[in-house]
């Protein structure tokens, strides 16, 4: 993060911006609407600025810009075409550490001006650190679209109750759960159909309940894909922004963690190979545990959680003490890493089926039914394989494949580290020990995997 965002309470104060044409104007729209006391500086003036300032009751100073105008300035704003004049702004502003802004000049700012909707109260800054100012008013349409032009009333209700809600609720977790609940009503909707008022009587009713129904402990289940946060269900989304405490895996990656709501508290219950720091046992007791105690229980797994998931474990656990729950499949790890790897699973030329299996080592051996493995027209994709990936080749062609036959290895596949490596049954297990590849990987053996010449479109 090159800028720490902030809202900066300018009402009444002294701001100064130097410019006196078009783009200084704009600035001025924008800190006369936060209701700053503003000073102009410039050598002239454009018509409609002269004429903004004497309606908005602009101090307009028409003059060369000099170091004392910040003297007992709050922020400024350098808005001139002449770089030699900016660089003097900003200097002096760095000098009595005055925030200043210089505009389309990055590098000589202390803060920058984002993209902002505005709902007041409700406001939302958006910026790209001044590197993209088109991709910022991209963004900024986009939440114009999508944002209630009366989102502002709502804000502006649950303002005037936040006081009398924290007397009745002492407890922040309550409080919470009352706001939570409110906007989870029906409340938000009387707001946007123009019936404030109905929305006001019924958050009083609400308010005038005698107590909060107890919280009751729920438990969301969710798949996180195989890495990429863009791959995310917008389900999973709502229940990640909801959920009180999350117990997640070691395959949920950091992109798809910061997703999360900042205060849950965070589990770590992943399990690696030879290391399995919590079992599967106490985590299905976790669970209940958890949600027997109130809370909003976020079950995160890498992939699909009921895709080598031991998600339907958990569940079972869940069912039989009667705590409710909720299933969001996710993109398992072998179609997402297949896309990225530019490997369609299935082809109408080259493969009509699919199958997913573990490579997972068990006191150094795989016991699967080799002999039916090896079938034409058929994809295999191996989860947790790469380090039998020796064993998986080898049996594969004891039993009958051919040792020409494609395989690739995709390394965290849909994340900036994939890697993909493309050989045959023969030469796979010395390609992998040659490219020292990191869990976790998936395995797709298979004609379909030829393809990759000509369909790869990932660049990580």
């Amino acid at each position: 993060m090159d800028f720490l965002p902030l809202f900066l309470n300018i009402k009444e104060r002294h701001c100064v911006i130097v410019g006196g044409g078009e783009i200084a104007l704009r600035k001025a729209t924008l800190l006369n609407r936060a209701k700053a006391n503003i000073t102009i500086i410039a050598p002239s003036f454009s018509p409609v600025l002269r004429d903004f300032g004497a309606t908005n009751q602009c101090h307009l100073i028409e003059t060369e810009f000099s170091p004392d105008i910040l003297d007992s300035a709050s922020l400024v704003i350098a808005a001139t075409d002449n770089r030699d004049i900016n660089e003097a702004v900003a200097r002096e502003a760095h000098e009595k550490n005055v925030p200043v802004n210089v505009v389309d000049q990055p590098d000589l700012c202390s803060f920058i001006m984002p993209a902002i909707v505005d709902r007041s109260p409700l406001v939302i800054a958006i910026s790209s650190g001044g590197t993209s100012p088109v991709l910022t008013r991209k963004i900024k349409a986009l939440n114009e679209s999508l944002i209630s032009n009366r989102e502002g009333e709502l804000a502006e209700l649950l303002g005037r109750f936040r006081n009398r809600v924290k007397d009745k609720f002492a407890d922040f977790s309550e409080r919470l759960r009352f706001w939570e609940e409110i906007l989870d009503s029906e409340l938000p909707e009387l707001i946007y159909s123009g019936n404030s008022s109905a929305a006001e009587t019924l958050l009083k009713k609400k308010l005038a309940a005698k107590q909060q129904a107890k919280a009751s402990g729920e438990v969301y289940l969710v798949g996180a894909g195989p890495g990429d946060p863009d791959l995310l269900t917008l389900r999973a989304l709502r229940l990640m922004h909801k959920a009180d405490v999350v117990l997640y895996d070691r395959l949920v990656s950091q992109a798809i963690m910061e997703k999360l709501r900042p205060d849950a508290e965070q589990l770590h219950v992943g399990k690696s190979r030879a290391s399995h720091p919590v079992d599967q046992e106490t985590i299905n007791e976790m669970l209940v545990r958890l949600a027997k105690e109130g809370k909003r229980v976020l079950r995160l797994k890498g992939g699909d959680p009921f895709i080598f998931g031991r998600g339907g474990e958990e569940i079972e656990s869940l069912a039989k003490a009667g705590i409710p729950f909720q299933i969001v499949p996710g993109i398992t790890a072998a179609s997402g890493c297949a896309s990225y790897a530019g490997i369609p699973l299935t082809h109408r030329d080259h493969a009509q089926s699919v199958r997913f299996l573990t490579g997972h080592l068990k006191d150094g051996k795989l016991e699967l039914d080799w002999e039916n493995l090896v079938r034409a027209r058929e994809t295999l994709v191996f989860y947790m394989g790469l380090l039998g990936i020796a064993t998986i080749c080898t049996q594969l062609i004891e039993h009958g494949m051919s040792s020409s036959m494609p395989i690739a290895v995709v390394q965290q596949g849909t994340t900036k580290t994939q890697q993909v490596v493309v050989g045959n049954l023969g030469s796979m297990p010395g390609i992998v020990e040659k490219a020292e590849l990191k869990a976790p990987t998936i395995i797709i053996i298979g004609e379909v995997v030829a393809l990759r010449d000509t369909l790869n479109w990932f660049e990580g």
